[in-house]
């Protein structure tokens, strides 16, 4: 199901449709030059990669950030016309697509406070509903999320391991699950084949990180 779907590395995540959509572009080995929209979920270096969105954009490419981090984009010469300002929990109509801000936070570990207003996104496309975690635990907020697709970290340490986001994918119940975050800087290359195992038999899983 969706083979338009990548994981490039760790959290770095490309979506090919009618729009070329990245989400936190990271180690990203090539200049591609085709992004026609960069979504950050949050202002961690393996999130907010300015060399690696150099390798993605183009001239007019929009991006859209958590409202602190209007100031960011704009040091990395973003055109304030292309850039989206967003806020947990809303809904945004644009040009391209429709999607919604999931708050993405940790609840017993210090990395991601829930005040700082770091996102998840869910975005629709073509009646297709894509949920990209960003860096979370499981919450209040993303057990009511609704989805076709959801791309969740396991790699633990920095957000839920493959335990616990096995359990939200169960609970949640989307088609489509897809393990993100390990096998570079946090997790090993075991945790999706664990992640995996641990799913309910109807929920498909593939692994797109080797």
């Amino acid at each position: 199901m969706k083979d338009d779907i990548e994981v490039l590395c760790h959290s770095s995540i490309k979506i090919t449709d009618e729009n070329i959509i990245y989400f936190d572009p990271f180690h990203i080995k090539k200049d591609y030059k085709d992004a026609d929209i960069i979504f950050i979920t949050h202002n961690h270096y393996d999130h907010f990669s300015k060399d690696d969105i150099e390798k993605v954009r183009k001239e007019n490419t929009k991006i859209v950030i958590p409202k602190s981090m209007h100031k960011e984009a704009l040091e990395i010469d973003f055109k304030e016309e292309n850039i989206v300002e967003v806020e947990p929990n809303c809904e945004y109509m644009g040009d391209e697509m429709k999607f919604e801000t999931i708050p993405a936070y940790n609840i017993d570990k210090q990395f991601h406070p829930k005040e700082n207003n770091w996102v998840g996104y869910i975005i629709y496309i073509n009646d297709i509903s894509y949920y990209i975690a960003g860096d979370t635990d499981i919450t209040e907020e993303n057990l009511k999320v609704v989805c076709d697709i959801a791309l969740v970290p396991v790699g633990g340490t920095y957000t839920m391991d493959y335990k616990e986001a096995a359990d939200l994918v169960n609970r949640i119940h989307p088609k489509l699950a897809i393990p993100t975050h390990y096998g570079d800087i946090v997790g090993n290359k075991e945790d999706g084949e664990s992640f995996k195992k641990l799913l309910n038999n109807d929920i498909e899983c593939k692994i797109l990180i080797k």
